[in-house]
């Protein structure tokens, strides 16, 4: 039993006639009633009474009828549905990323939103070292990472470029300067990030060379907690740019650069090399192409 000969029984209890069943799925009358004769044979049971000459159903042809609308029903139910993805009207968007490069997606996700309104956004937080591997094994289908992946099965897109700020609060002494030096932070209270990574590894690194003490005072488990405890004047953090933006832009940090730790981060947006990435997501690349173009 297949589609098409659930589409044939329809028809012609519908029509009530095999030629005007025919007629309407555009074949033959005798290729409309040898379907009918071969799904007999294989059910066992008649299912038009022959006797009557207005397609009458058979008890048997009856109940197959309801089932044959409801199957027919669930193909055009399916096509809609697909349709439907195909033209953003529905559909998910899967992304994965960490607290940093999540504030990549805030100038971004607004723009897709307002392209594609019905389209539902779930971004899962993850730690950077994963999310190529949640990427490979298809539990989402974008991430956000700082760094492109050396595996060769990932496509990396790069989105942005983004720099290490100093970040201290509007009163402190060195809120005025736009560049300091290492040297100048000796005597500086550091909070850090307690997730340790390249970047922190670069840093400490760069203060033993120009022999300089690294004072830190605190570690936070996130960046959001270092913004505030430097906005009190607790001490002053080293964060990427991006993260400190908006604070930056309403005045409640001062964001300096350190003339000898500018370090550069250029995010990415990843997926599965060769994958069959989804309309929602091959829209979003979209999004983030365009407005990597025009520099936002």
């Amino acid at each position: 039993m297949d589609i098409n000969q659930l589409e044939v029984v329809v028809a012609v209890a519908q029509e009530k006639s095999f030629s005007r069943a025919a007629e309407t799925l555009h074949r033959t009358q005798p290729a409309v009633s040898q379907a009918i004769r071969r799904l007999e044979a294989e059910l066992g049971e008649p299912l038009f009474d022959r006797s009557s000459k207005d397609g009458t159903l058979t008890a048997a042809g009856s109940v197959l009828f309801d089932f044959a609308q409801q199957m027919l029903n669930l193909r055009q139910h399916a096509h809609s549905a697909l349709k439907e993805l195909k033209d953003l009207h529905r559909g998910k968007l899967t992304l994965s990323a960490n607290e940093y490069t999540v504030m990549y997606l805030l100038p971004l996700i607004p723009v897709f939103r307002a392209r594609h309104p019905h389209i539902k956004i779930e971004v899962k937080r993850s730690l950077a070292s994963r999310i190529a591997s949640e990427i490979l094994g298809r539990e989402t289908e974008l991430g956000i990472v700082s760094f492109k992946p050396n595996d060769p099965t990932v496509a990396a897109l790069p989105v942005l470029t983004d720099e290490l700020a100093l970040i201290v609060a509007p009163d402190h002494p060195l809120a005025d300067k736009t560049t300091v030096s290492v040297r100048d932070l000796g005597a500086e209270s550091f909070i850090a990030h307690n997730v340790p990574s390249p970047y922190r590894d670069r840093v400490i690194s760069t203060f033993q060379k120009y022999k300089t003490p690294l004072n830190i005072s605190m570690e936070l488990p996130t960046l959001e907690a270092i913004k505030r405890f430097v906005e009190r004047g607790m001490g002053v953090a080293l964060v990427p740019r991006l993260t400190a933006q908006s604070e930056i832009a309403r005045g409640q940090l001062a964001a300096l650069t350190v003339r000898e730790m500018k370090l550069e981060r250029r995010l990415h947006l990843i997926y599965r090399k060769g994958a069959t990435l989804s309309h929602a997501a091959r829209a979003f690349l979209r999004v983030a192409k365009e407005l990597q173009k025009a520099g936002v």
